[in-house]
């Protein structure tokens, strides 16, 4: 006996054994069990859903001889065993007529089909004419068919299948009870295959179905027949690698080692990844197509757990894999990844394109790429100059607990040549006698070699803005951070009078502890937050400092902001510039006359816009243009310089 394929072996014979589909059999078999039958039933869907098999299987239920229920003697249940059903099943079933509409298009073999309708079936109970791909009749043989298929004679049933019911008439649509085939979900063919593989005793791997699953792209047939190229391929085996081979597809976990090396901030492994990828020889556009398509799937992860699919049998990796990506980073790298496919056609070749845009990804990021070891550097105010870049802005900064040696020698230079110059005694530096343990300063101001544990660097380098801060800019006071060599952490810092507190820096805030609400307001812009980390920790003022906790306390209004991540990313920044504390950030109305930074930010801009208003209307040339032309300044489109200060 010749070989069957797997496609017509297994093909459903009764509404039990199929496949997916649940709505169209609980629809017919409750149809058929309580004698309400439609004259015309069409059945729509994409190619190997089972619309053929369905209208056979319902041919069956019209004409089983076996014990029908009902008067009429139809049943949901077919035998699968008289005459009837094994005519049928085998294809020589006098009175199921099926015809190929994409082959007899025209009028004259329309009319030659509808001139037998009038003619009681010969063998079976009901005669049934089986239209496949109806949509390729002419329209001259839908108009001869609509009389007929409105009102058809009692023993006529029609079954009409389409892929494409949009090039259907309406007049067609009207006359029929339709049901559209949905997609076979990629774990139903998994299954399948596996129930099938296993009663056909072919040896597989579960990660091969996947490949064949979604390679089937919702037909069940096309699954089916491509399992038979595969275990054919495999020599009588169905393997992942001989699967991937045969199909030219991406390896799945290759793209899933790509996104790792982006969670872990990884050039080289990206590079490396790529270069793997490279053996291959793939179509890079479809390798950033399926890396888009697995950041959508992180995307849901992270959102919906619940929602994700498991369309490549990778549920459990993607679940622990969004976990260590930023719901920010991987909307931002999906974006790049969508406009980087759009840019490939411009790109000197499509490798250079996908690896431009994986490093794209890692260097638009907010918090950027890690940089090497760095060099520890003094942190600096928003109005300080100096050696290097300085202000706010300049970029992260190392913490200051524990300075490297050649750090040490590059930075005590520098502070020890100012320190005639912009440290008075402490006597003069302060109204108010200073503590019992206040004399750090001189000491290490008359000792030229290097202490073995310097103060924090902040504390040495804190006058330099009343040096070198740019004309204007606001001269924000010095940190007050007691670090790990502070001489007690008991004792309240001394409180500076060199420079008069200015208004966005207010020096009593009302907010206790080591680490000031005004020391925030001086740092926040050196912090380097980026995205939504920066808008919570601008919308925050300093509730309390005890050493240990650093409480902040957040509108209500912005609560949906709070999130962990970007409490620990501040408190990280904050550490960087010494102030290594347990972060708290809490929700509560905020006190009256405090600004936040980002009010403070909109106040600075406010004044400076108004400042250059100003300064225009002031301008002989403004002036003349005003009084010769009647000429008006358009106070919007105004913008101010950006200071020194980085503000």
């Amino acid at each position: 006996m010749s070989y069957q394929v797997l496609a017509r072996k297994w093909r459903p014979r009764t509404f039990h054994e199929l496949v997916g589909q649940e709505h169209v059999q609980r629809a017919l078999v409750n149809a058929l069990d309580q004698g309400r039958l439609h004259h015309a039933y069409l059945f729509t869907g994409t190619r190997g859903v089972g619309k053929t098999t369905l209208a056979r299987i319902l041919a069956k239920c019209l004409n089983c001889t076996a014990g029908g229920q009902g008067d009429e003697g139809v049943t949901s249940t077919p035998c699968g065993q008289c005459p009837s059903c094994v005519a049928i099943d085998e294809g020589r079933f006098v009175d199921l007529i099926e015809v190929d509409a994409a082959s007899r298009t025209k009028v004259e073999d329309t009319r030659e089909l509808l001139d037998n309708v009038q003619y009681a079936p010969t063998q079976g109970r009901y005669k049934v004419y089986l239209i496949d791909e109806v949509h390729m009749l002419s329209t001259s043989s839908f108009n001869a068919l609509l009389k007929t298929l409105e009102e058809p004679p009692p023993h006529v049933k029609f079954l009409l299948a389409t892929t494409d019911p949009q090039k259907l008439p309406a007049t067609v649509l009207s006359r029929c009870l339709q049901f559209t085939l949905k997609h076979m979900p990629p774990e139903r063919i998994v299954e399948h295959l596996a129930k099938v593989l296993g009663a056909e005793g072919v040896p597989f791997e579960e990660s091969a179905l996947w490949l064949l699953g979604r390679a089937a792209e919702g037909s069940m047939r096309d699954a089916m027949s491509l399992t038979d190229q595969a275990i054919a391929f495999g020599q009588g085996r169905v393997e992942h690698g001989d699967v991937a081979a045969m199909l030219g597809t991406l390896d799945q976990r290759q793209v899933l080692s790509l996104v790792e090396a982006l969670a872990e901030v990884d050039a080289a492994r990206v590079l490396a990844e790529v270069a793997a990828l490279a053996e291959r020889g793939p179509d890079f556009g479809g390798v950033l197509d399926e890396l888009t398509g697995v950041l959508h799937r992180l995307a849901i992860a992270q959102m919906v757990p619940d929602a994700l699919d498991n369309g490549h049998g990778d549920r459990d990796a993607l679940l622990a894999l969004a976990g260590r990506l930023t719901a920010e980073d991987v909307q931002l790298y999906y974006q790049i990844g969508i406009q980087g496919r759009s840019d490939m056609e411009h790109a000197p070749d499509l490798r250079t394109a996908l690896e431009m845009t994986l490093l794209r990804m890692l260097a638009f990021r907010p918090q950027g790429v890690p940089a090497p070891a760095k060099t520890p550097l003094p942190l600096r105010g928003a109005g300080e100059g100096g050696a290097g870049p300085a202000g706010p802005g300049a970029g992260t900064v190392a913490p200051p607990a524990a300075p490297s040696a050649p750090a040490q020698a590059s930075v005590r230079p520098e502070v020890e040549r100012q320190a005639p110059a912009v440290e008075p005694p402490a006597a003069a530096r302060s109204p108010e006698p200073p503590p019992p343990a206040a004399p750090v300063s001189p000491a290490a101001a008359e000792a030229p070699p290097l202490p073995q544990e310097p103060p924090p660097p902040w504390e040495e380098a804190a006058p330099a803005p009343s040096v070198h801060a740019p004309k204007g800019a606001p001269a924000p006071e010095p940190f007050q951070e007691a670090g790990p060599a502070a001489e007690s952490s008991a004792e309240p810092p001394p409180e500076p009078a060199q420079a008069e507190p200015s208004p966005e820096t207010p020096s009593e805030p009302g907010m206790a502890g080591l680490f000031g609400h005004a020391d925030w307001l001086a740092c926040f812009e050196s912090l380097g937050l980026g995205g939504l980390t920066r808008n919570l920790a601008a919308n925050c003022v300093v509730e309390h400092d005890d050493g240990q906790v650093l409480r902040l306390r957040l509108d209500p209004a912005l609560s949906a902001m709070r999130a962990e991540i970007h409490i620990e990313r501040t408190r990280q920044a904050l550490a960087e510039h010494g102030v290594v504390r347990r972060l708290v950030v809490e929700e509560g109305p905020l006190p009256e006359r405090v600004e936040t930074p980002r009010q403070q930010a909109e106040r600075l801009a406010a004044e400076r816009h108004a400042e250059a208003v100003a300064a225009l209307r002031r301008d002989p040339n403004v002036q003349k243009l005003e009084q010769a032309f009647g000429a008006r300044l358009i106070e919007s489109t105004v913008k101010p310089a950006e200071t020194g200060a980085g503000s």
